[in-house]
């Protein structure tokens, strides 16, 4: 199965550290998220991988090769890193005959892929009246072409309405289920929990967490506390060895603690508390709490 592997990898533009050794493999037959807040080295990770940029140091390669020297690059990588990258006067059908052209792949090819992502209907219109959902879904079928081994894609459900989310899901599951390797940033955590195998969480350029989603989450609860004092409970349950983070200006929300232990340590603090609940720790909760914790300037 397909491996890519991140070694050390580092990128500076200047001052800035945009992605700061950075180690991590991820195997074939799964689809993996990419997550963090903004800033937080996603799309650059995804650039170095493909070669679009240079590291400063360490590698990004795919089953031992940098992207630059894999001999049939569409065989191996398809990818989607924005969905604008059309010519608008061109229709559909004929913008995927010319990447195929380039590539020796056969129009045949391309009726296949169009049929894929539910683009049959609108191959000969031109892409200039195409919407952003039909955008993201031409980007996906040219990167569907060479039928490679491992998809990248940047927010791939931008512009898809619900129901071209739902079948973005299923399909990218199927194509794992195949034994093919599916890397997806999104900003979109419901809809990623629903989606991915497993999860990659950058913050400040670093990785704070790697692991199958079902680890990720486990048995972890959560106590939320609706509170006109977000900022001095926090500060309060964190003396205590209680890690909280701010969800918002009146909720906070408590890590791998009960509401007994919670309701104890908020009467010793003194600080008003509105209402307490306890729950099961969902993905926001947890990328809340591993990444509120680092920050970075980063791009």
């Amino acid at each position: 199965m397909t491996v890519i592997a991140l070694e050390g990898l580092t990128k500076h533009f200047g001052h800035i550290t945009a992605v700061k050794d950075l180690t991590v493999r991820l195997g074939g037959g799964r689809v993996i998220g990419l997550l963090g807040p903004n800033g937080a080295g996603k799309t650059t990770t995804l650039r170095l991988l493909l070669g679009l940029v240079a590291p400063t140091s360490g590698s990004a390669t795919i089953d031992g090769h940098d992207y630059r020297a894999l001999a049939e690059p569409i065989g191996h990588v398809g990818a989607v890193l924005e969905a604008g990258s059309f010519h608008p006067g061109r229709r559909g059908r004929d913008h995927l005959r010319v990447l195929a052209a380039t590539a020796g792949i056969p129009d045949r090819r391309v009726d296949q892929v169009l049929d894929e992502v539910g683009l049959s209907a609108a191959a000969r219109r031109r892409v200039g009246g195409y919407s952003l959902g039909m955008r993201q879904r031409l980007g996906l079928a040219a990167a569907l072409l060479g039928d490679p081994n491992v998809l990248v894609l940047d927010e791939p459900t931008n512009g898809l309405d619900p129901e071209g989310i739902h079948w973005l899901r299923d399909f990218l599951r199927r194509y794992a289920a195949a034994g093919h390797t599916v890397l997806v940033s999104s900003h979109l955590l419901a809809e990623v929990a629903q989606t991915v195998d497993e999860v990659v969480v950058l913050a400040g350029g670093r990785l704070v967490a790697h692991a199958p989603l079902s680890e990720l989450l486990g048995s972890r609860t959560v106590v939320r506390i609706r509170t006109p004092e977000a900022a001095a409970m926090r500060a309060a349950l964190n003396e205590r060895g209680i890690q909280a983070t701010i969800a918002t200006s009146e909720l906070l929300l408590a890590h791998d603690a009960t509401s007994e232990a919670v309701g104890r340590a908020i009467a010793a603090s003194g600080l008003v508390a509105f209402e307490l609940s306890e729950d099961q720790t969902d993905l926001e909760q947890a990328f809340l709490h591993l990444t509120t914790t680092t920050r970075g300037d980063v791009r």
